[in-house]
């Protein structure tokens, strides 16, 4: 699937100065080296076993399965490791493979906040410093996200410039990382940016769908008749779909329809994009009628991104996976409907997958099951729905 220019199809690549291609280069051959030390391995199982709290359950939603009268429906609970979602599977790993390289800090950009937590507490558990650019506006929505970094020793950089959402955030932690990267490791948050990066974060993130095969089985004796997960970059979703694809099992990638189709009203980038180049790979890319970069917008801070991870483009390339859309309002509702049946609070991410989810088990029979990746838990999206929203529904 990915050829040696770090490729996924016609999607992929590394466009950087050379000066950066060169560290992207020294990266990418420790990464291949480490991945196959079994002291790295050795290591990285016991963090998430003993740290993370890996595996995650895969938990079956009797009460909305049976109130929907069809599919059984499981969410695998990433929003139960350690900082609440699934971001950390990725941090734990780019920080040891950042030990490695001798790097004494990292750089990294965040959206809601939750890579940002995550990378802080693993600069915190390996003793790095911990640079985090966000943007304005996602440092209002998530404050407690944004003391909790601070609280773990990182420096969170307001982006004041743009829209001051995650675009201008990645914008403005490349700049620094340019200026910086002799001793900095850019730990990018989903499986965007240059080769090797949506490589590396799609191998560490693939866990979530090794241990959701495994479990389904255990569950219900098959696999499932198909899974789910919201994309924004994503990560969390190739990290669920990675270890189905070659599987006769149905495949959803949820991308946020904000408002409605109109463009600067959503972020859903495979739905509306067009090929281009942004933060140095080709995907596909939210454009205006100049041609340029276009505003985009999600109710969640970690989906409105204007471009989408280059295997995500490219598996919807060859109509392997079925990218499908979900608007704020339908996000919002499944935030209070799996809250008030389940006693489980979903991100806003997420709540778009289990959103679709929803709709999806409506038309499937009781002797068939969906997994639905619950990236991450709604601690941090609570106050702000409220205040939108009114009193709980």
């Amino acid at each position: 699937m990915k050829n040696k220019k770090g490729y996924f199809g016609e999607f992929g690549g590394s466009f950087v100065l050379p000066e950066i291609q060169q560290e992207l280069n020294r990266i990418e051959a420790a990464y291949k080296k480490l991945k196959k030390d079994p002291r790295f391995i050795k290591d990285l199982k016991r963090i998430r076993k003993s740290y993370q709290g890996r595996p995650t359950p895969l938990y079956y939603c009797k009460n909305l399965s049976e109130r929907l009268c069809g599919a059984k429906i499981y969410l695998k609970r990433e929003d139960l490791n350690h900082t609440g979602a699934h971001k950390i599977n990725h941090c734990m790993g780019e920080l040891l493979l950042a030990k490695y390289l001798g790097k004494t800090k990292v750089i990294a950009e965040t959206g809601a906040g939750q890579h940002g937590l995550a990378l802080a507490t693993a600069a915190a558990y390996f003793g790095l410093e911990c640079e985090i650019h966000m943007g304005e506006i996602d440092i209002a929505k998530q404050a407690t996200n944004v003391a909790k970094m601070k609280l773990l020793g990182a420096k969170v950089v307001s982006v004041e410039f743009g829209q001051r959402t995650l675009k201008e955030a990645v914008d403005s932690a490349f700049t620094a990382y340019a200026r910086d990267f002799e001793k900095a490791i850019y730990c990018i948050g989903s499986v965007v940016g240059p080769h090797p990066f949506p490589m590396m974060i799609r191998d560490f993130q693939s866990i979530i769908g090794k241990e959701a095969k495994k479990q389904i089985k255990q569950h219900e004796g098959k696999l499932p008749s198909a899974i789910v997960a919201c994309v924004g970059g994503g990560s969390n979703s190739i990290g669920l779909f990675h270890d189905f694809i070659k599987e006769d099992v149905k495949i959803y990638g949820v991308e946020p329809l904000g408002r409605g189709s109109k463009l600067g009203e959503h972020a859903a980038t495979i739905t509306y994009g067009t090929k281009g180049i942004l933060h140095g790979f080709e995907s596909l890319v939210l454009k205006n009628k100049e041609n340029e970069v276009a505003e985009v917008y999600s109710i969640a801070s970690g989906l409105d991104y204007p471009s989408v991870g280059p295997e995500h483009a490219y598996l919807h390339s060859i109509g392997r996976v079925n990218y499908v859309t979900c608007s704020d309002k339908e996000a919002v509702n499944a935030f209070f409907v799996l809250s008030k049946t389940e006693g489980i609070i979903p991100a806003l991410e997420s709540a778009h997958a289990v959103a679709f989810g929803i709709k999806l088990a409506k038309t499937l029979g009781k002797d068939e099951s969906i997994i639905i990746n619950l990236s991450g838990r709604g601690d941090k999206d609570v106050d702000f729905v409220l205040r939108k929203e009114g009193e709980a529904k």
